[in-house]
């Protein structure tokens, strides 16, 4: 269960969920939290149509008031988010996990107090007031309820609970005579737990105890309390019991709801009922993301499995190298340290990706697995109008995390096989002209000298971030003016929905500005919805799909048909970026300080791609 956790934390201030709330984007928050990020927008900047919190606004009225809504449909798409409806002035500040929220605007408890006041003793919230959501930045005008007119979740409350409370103490056995031991496991049909010595002496694994199950102590803790149902109040008629589901809204309603409300024409349904159909939806998705779950597991084991056979050729390869080198006697000897230098570079290479591909895959399957833990949890409940309020959300999340284990997730970025071939043929005279037959791949970094003096270098010059929220640009140290060649940059921190971008570039280009805005770069930048190919300021073929972190950028540079193609998570993103490409170029990036990537070289060539043949999506830009 530990990962749940971070399933279980508010993402304003970092700590467990402390009296959720259910924003109507579909996030969590504290209550207190929600109180610390109000923000007062002045009365004439009102606008009328926000009518109300999360009851009050159908199908999500405010999504227009995203940052997709501050682009045209023939813009560039280049430009920063504000992120509030009114655009306050407030600077904004960084919660203690990262996400960016805004200071109150309402007298804050002591900073002894940490528990909420009395409702009595709160301070009233401000006519206007305006929230945020943390995660996804979009803004809401607050009715004259505040923040009551956000339902409670008190299903993520209980899951809360009972997650807190089986990490609180050790349980110990009931059966020690003296200074009772830690229990190892609970019997859930004798509702006893033991210690391993007791466990073997009064429950043996044999006659009818066979047949009983046993379960670790933490889990039969939490079995043994079944939650009651609580009864849920409407919250636009706090008397009222919330007894049906209102199809169109997708929310639990009162019977007042539907004889006086929005909901009287909409098509209801028996909150029971629904109840059920949610959960057995929320079960069948949990099916498929477990199925990708072990495969990832197994796709984990793969890739330790290549790791030894990797090392193993290595080694196979090196004592050959040596008995061939050996051979050709004392003149063969001053080039045989350069050759074996050579192979151990690719050795290590080769460990080195598959085990980044490993550290990558681990991160996201231990997301999956935490996620797939909170929704159990969530079935466990015995809420209804409490599980309809987030049952969508999670059923959303849950297809959305499978769709992340797709097409080329899970096949290994690298090979075992050593693709060198040593030709030991050639008569003495030419032995120093001696050489591995081919090289496949290159290998190369980022380039200190080549970057702006704002751009920050780590991990031997694989792993860039920026200083300054301005974008500023760094090359690699290797230029490229013939064959084909791939590489990939995966994105380690992506916050606040920046748009780095990613192509090459002369070895004059600018360095001070956006990739792609003079004409010494070649590049396509990329926010977290959508992506454009720049030249010389020039704006084109805006394609659907961005990214987050954790992805993965490639960029294909194909002299042979004189292209430049990308990729986003292993799918080529939008059709042929640029043609006609000639003389040399270097591998460059554009970003601020909001994005931190780290690169990846000596990559094959995608499976997808066959150099010299007509371009694969039958289109060129």
């Amino acid at each position: 269960m530990d990962e749940m956790e971070e399933e279980l934390k508010c993402p304003v201030c970092g700590s467990f969920y402390r009296e959720p709330i259910i924003l109507p984007c579909s996030h969590n928050i504290c209550l207190a939290c929600a109180r610390n990020i109000l923000v007062q927008t002045p009365d004439a900047e009102s606008p009328q149509s926000s009518r109300a919190s999360g009851s009050g606004v159908s199908d999500y009225d405010y999504l227009d008031l995203d940052k997709m809504s501050l682009y045209s449909e023939a813009d560039s798409g280049y430009g920063s988010y504000g992120g509030f409806v009114s655009a306050p002035t407030t600077p904004c500040q960084k919660s203690p996990n990262g996400v960016r929220v805004f200071p109150p605007t309402v007298p804050q408890p002591p900073p002894q107090q940490h528990l909420l006041p009395q409702p009595g003793s709160l301070p009233p919230i401000p006519r206007n007031s305006c929230i945020t959501c943390p995660q996804c930045h979009r803004s809401l005008i607050l009715d004259d309820r505040g923040l009551r007119g956000f339902p409670k979740n008190r299903v993520l409350e209980g899951v809360v609970d009972r997650y807190q409370q089986s990490k609180a103490a050790a349980l110990k056995c009931q059966l020690c005579e003296k200074s009772p031991k830690e229990a190892t496991v609970m019997c859930e049909q004798c509702d006893v737990f033991y210690c391993d010595p007791c466990r073997l002496r009064c429950h043996p694994p044999r006659g009818p105890l066979a047949k009983h199950r046993l379960v670790p102590p933490a889990q039969g803790r939490i079995s043994r309390r079944a939650s009651p149902r609580k009864i849920s109040t409407c919250t636009e008629h706090e008397l009222e019991n919330l007894s049906m589901y209102c199809v169109q809204c997708k929310n639990p309603v009162c019977y007042q709801c539907l004889e006086e409300g929005k909901h009287g024409t909409h098509e209801v349904k028996a909150l029971g009922a629904m109840w059920k159909l949610h959960k057995g939806q929320l079960s069948q998705a949990l099916n498929g993301l477990s199925d990708r779950a072990t495969e990832a597991k197994e796709f984990l084991v793969q890739l330790r499995n290549t790791v030894q056979h990797i090392q193993e050729n290595g080694v196979e390869f090196e004592a050959c190298l040596v008995a061939q080198c050996d051979a050709l006697i004392d003149a063969l000897n001053r080039r045989k340290a350069q050759l074996l230098a050579r192979v151990n570079k690719e050795h290590e290479h080769k460990l080195k990706v598959v085990r980044d591909q490993i550290s990558h895959c681990t991160v996201k399957l231990r997301q999956t697995t935490g996620l797939m833990e909170y929704c159990l949890e969530v079935i466990k409940e015995n809420d209804p109008s409490g599980f309809l309020q987030i049952s969508d959300a999670l059923i959303r999340r849950v297809h959305m995390t499978e769709s992340q284990w797709g097409k080329g997730t899970l096949t290994p970025r690298m090979t075992s096989d050593f693709d060198l071939t040593l030709d030991s043929g050639p008569l003495l005279q030419t032995i120093h002209q001696l050489d591995f037959v081919q090289m496949k791949v290159a290998w190369f970094t980022f380039d200190p000298a080549s970057a702006h003096p704002d751009i920050i270098l780590s991990n031997d010059n694989l792993t860039v971030t920026c200083s300054s929220y301005d974008d500023r640009v760094v090359m690699g140290n290797t230029s490229f003016s013939r064959g084909v060649h791939y590489w990939e940059m995966t994105l380690d921190r992506y916050d606040n929905h920046p748009d780095p971008a990613f192509g090459v570039a002369r070895a004059d280009v600018l360095k001070d500005v956006m990739l792609g805005k003079d004409d010494k770069a070649w590049a396509m930048y990329v926010d977290n919805n959508r992506s454009w190919f720049m030249h010389n300021n020039s704006h084109t073929n805006r394609t659907d799909g961005g990214i987050s972190k954790g992805a993965t950028i490639g960029v294909l540079l194909d002299f042979t048909r004189r292209i430049l193609i990308f990729l986003i998570n292993d799918e080529q993103q939008g059709p042929v970026a640029f043609e006609g490409l000639e003389g040399t170029y270097y591998p460059a990036i554009s970003l601020n300080r909001n994005v931190q990537v780290t690169l990846h070289t000596g990559l094959p060539i995608p499976d997808f791609y066959t150099p010299g043949e007509a371009d694969p999506t039958g289109s060129m830009c």
